[in-house]
């Protein structure tokens, strides 16, 4: 009896045992900052990248996958998990603070591990959420899938630097001085860029980047040949966001948020897959799914309360298919805006909440990079046309592009009557998905510290109806003047402050048509009980009214309780020292002391603008 007992759990344990040896492997491949439109796989213009086409040639080549953030604190928050950044309070980079998962919400490698998966990440982490003990086995540049049980599936991370910013941060002597691999005179300079001497060696020094983080993963691949483990391992490949010549990270357009994503598939699981392998896949992938899918895959349980859903899956399941992302863009590192975007189809809606923040806006990192320099350098010359020089413009509040005739959307269609049953349709879906989630991006980030930080998620529901008028008093900026002053003179005598707030915004967005509101903006300039809001006021007078805005700004600072109240305030005044007609603060650091909490975004601010 004992033996037969024996017998039968021995069997049982090797059928575990075949069990767990059947589950997959799954790899990560991540290369920093770079968009499709760098990779020839993707983009005819891009850099041959042929240990990436191998994997290609035995996997799935996603025409239309996107980050649904342009920089990657926001990005890989969202990645790790499966949620939209401004639902969960992960949306500005660089975080001024850590906000909790959502409850009842794992980072989804917990879920990997509790089903028997050693998962390992190395090394690049960066979240804007709070990360518990049972995510990685282990993080960090040693982690790797060698350290696992004997025959334990695993699911690794791996994040190559190689292409990053930093690596274009080079001296401006090494467009004469330093020679590329790849021939300057060869390369694609798109048209909002000018095509300078400066620009096409800066994309022909990006190309030799995107080879050598080629050679990388070709490396890589080898080491799980050489481990035996390729054959039962999906790779994917893919940007960590959009990259990293002007205009592309930290920017929601198309050369911001549209990464290269393949995934190659193990031959011992191809004839579980109901896709073609080398097959193009039309349908659209954003960073919330890549979670739910290696869930789907490991045969794990995709949990509740995220955003995602799976994309690939073994057997003949059939998965939903969409043809629209989501993307967003707020504060990336001391510079902020309030941009959302929806890719749907052929189509890309831009919506500006704040569009008369230039993109072009002082960014100290950003300006590292000489192409910046130049760019800018160019503009304040005059020496540039009309496609270059707006992104050191006023942009429209909505914009509406066709990506596919004009990849990287210099034609704004938004007041073409030909596209306007589009562009309605595209308003409404993204007007309707902000209030669903709710968006937290509505209010100030000092605002959301200090009452949304414990538990944003919650926040945002209670909240819900706040947030759907605050936005539509936003939407007042889509609206000819005439048809929103009625609501507009309404926000801006709101007992709410954040009514105020954006109902001033708005105006600002209409410019000199609004006008007739300019004494009940004097008033709230000189005494609304509001700080963010005498700011937002005295920011319309002084860029439509000729006023003076410097008095209320120094007041305003002097008033501010918190490093991240006047680091925002200080974006408004760098916009209104930079742009037109430009005005002069003349601020010292000691003006600052007396402000509490993170100063790291202030001080990047104050050092543009104490050593200008």
């Amino acid at each position: 009896m004992l033996r037969g007992l024996l017998s039968v759990f021995l069997l049982l344990l090797s059928c575990g045992s075949l069990l767990a040896a059947e589950k997959p492997n799954f790899v990560w491949i991540m290369s920093e900052d770079n968009s499709s439109h760098f990779l020839s796989l993707f983009d005819s213009t891009g850099a041959q990248t042929p240990n990436i086409e191998a994997l290609a040639q035995q996997g799935l080549i996603y025409e239309h996958a996107f980050s649904n953030a342009p920089v990657c604190s926001v990005a890989r928050t969202t990645l790790i998990t499966s949620c939209y950044a401004p639902r969960i309070g992960t949306f500005h980079h660089r975080r001024s603070f850590m906000v909790p998962m959502p409850e009842g919400v794992k980072m989804f490698p917990a879920y990997l591990r509790e089903t028997g998966y050693y998962t390992t990440n190395n090394s690049k982490e960066d979240y804007n959420a709070k990360k518990s003990d049972d995510v990685w086995d282990d993080s960090s540049r040693k982690a790797s899938w060698k350290n696992r049980a004997q025959g334990q599936p695993f699911f690794h991370v791996q994040t190559f630097t190689t292409t990053h910013e930093s690596s274009l941060h080079f001296p401006v002597q090494d467009v004469q001085n330093k020679p590329t691999k790849t021939d300057p005179e060869t390369v694609f300079v798109p048209p909002h860029h000018p095509k300078t001497e400066t620009f096409k060696y800066t994309y022909a020094r990006y190309h030799d980047r995107i080879q050598d983080v080629d050679q990388q993963i070709g490396e890589l691949v080898d080491q799980l040949k050489q481990d035996g483990l390729l054959e039962s391992t999906f790779i994917f490949y893919f940007g960590d966001h959009g990259g990293v010549l002007p205009r592309g990270k930290g920017y929601a357009y198309e050369t911001g948020l549209h990464v290269p994503l393949v995934i190659r598939v193990p031959e011992k699981f191809r004839d579980q897959m109901p896709e073609k392998i080398g097959s193009r896949i039309q349908s659209f992938v954003s960073f919330v799914d890549f979670g739910p899918t290696v869930l789907n895959l490991a045969g794990a349980k995709i949990p509740d309360g995220i955003d995602g859903h799976a994309f690939l899956a073994l057997g003949n399941a059939q998965l939903m298919e969409v043809d629209e992302s989501f993307g967003y863009a707020d504060r990336f590192d001391e510079k902020y805006d309030v941009v959302r975007t929806l890719r749907k189809g052929k189509y890309r809606y831009v919506r500006n909440f704040q569009p008369f923040n230039f993109d072009g806006l002082m960014n100290n990192y950003r300006y590292k990079m000489a192409a910046y320099q130049e760019w800018r350098e160019l503009y304040d010359a005059g020496k540039l046309n009309e496609v270059q020089a707006q992104f050191f413009k006023t942009r429209p509040a909505e914009m509406l592009f066709d990506v596919e005739a004009d990849p990287y959307e210099t034609k704004n269609l938004a007041d073409d009557p030909a596209h306007a049953k589009t562009l309605s349709v595209m308003r409404g879906a993204l007007s309707i998905m902000l209030k669903g989630m709710p968006d937290l991006g509505f209010y100030p980030e000092n605002y959301l510290a200090a009452h949304a930080a414990d538990n944003p998620v919650a926040f945002g529901q209670q909240h819900k109806d706040e947030i759907a008028k605050l936005i539509e008093t936003a939407n007042l900026e889509v609206l000819s003047f005439d048809e929103a002053r009625p609501r507009l003179e309404e926000a801006l005598a709101s007992s709410d402050p954040w009514q105020r707030y954006w109902g001033v915004i708005a105006c600002t967005s209409h410019g000199k048509t609004a006008s007739p509101l300019v004494k009940q903006l004097e008033a709230i300039a000189t005494s609304d009980p509001e700080n963010l809001v005498r700011v937002r006021a005295a920011e319309y007078l002084a860029l439509h009214a000729n006023v003076n805005p410097v008095a209320v700004l120094k007041k305003a600072i002097a008033d501010a309780e918190t490093a991240t109240e006047a680091n925002l305030i200080l974006n408004t005044v760098v916009l209104l020292q930079d742009g037109q007609p430009g005005y002069e603060f003349n601020f010292q650091k000691s003006d600052f002391k007396h402000l509490k909490g993170d100063r790291g975004e202030l001080n990047r601010r104050l050092e543009y603008l104490t050593e200008k």
